[in-house]
């Protein structure tokens, strides 16, 4: 079983540590799969997102949410909140 939040990191990305840095302050526990540490994650998150997927890439509850951008744009609509306690809720 993963946790809840999975995240899809490689170092030196800006878009990485802004996604991290959301997670962190809406307090979301999360894993992060830093392809520095295990480059053969880089082609698991291929496998997951598609080839050619940028970093980050994020699952909440097993649900593929894109990068970055599409996490922020959750958080501007309201919707992150509720999909980060929904999780919270079953793990």
């Amino acid at each position: 079983m993963t946790d809840a939040v999975e995240i899809y990191t490689r170092p030196g990305c800006g878009y990485c540590s802004a996604a991290r840095s959301l997670l962190t302050r809406k307090k979301a526990a999360f894993t992060e799969f830093d392809i520095a540490k295990n480059p053969s994650w880089r082609q698991e998150m291929y496998d997951r997102a598609g080839e050619g997927s940028t970093f980050p890439q994020i699952w909440i509850g097993g649900k593929h949410v894109g990068g970055c951008d599409e996490l922020y744009s959750l958080d501007r609509e309201g919707k992150l909140d509720a999909l980060l306690e929904s999780v919270k809720a079953v793990s």
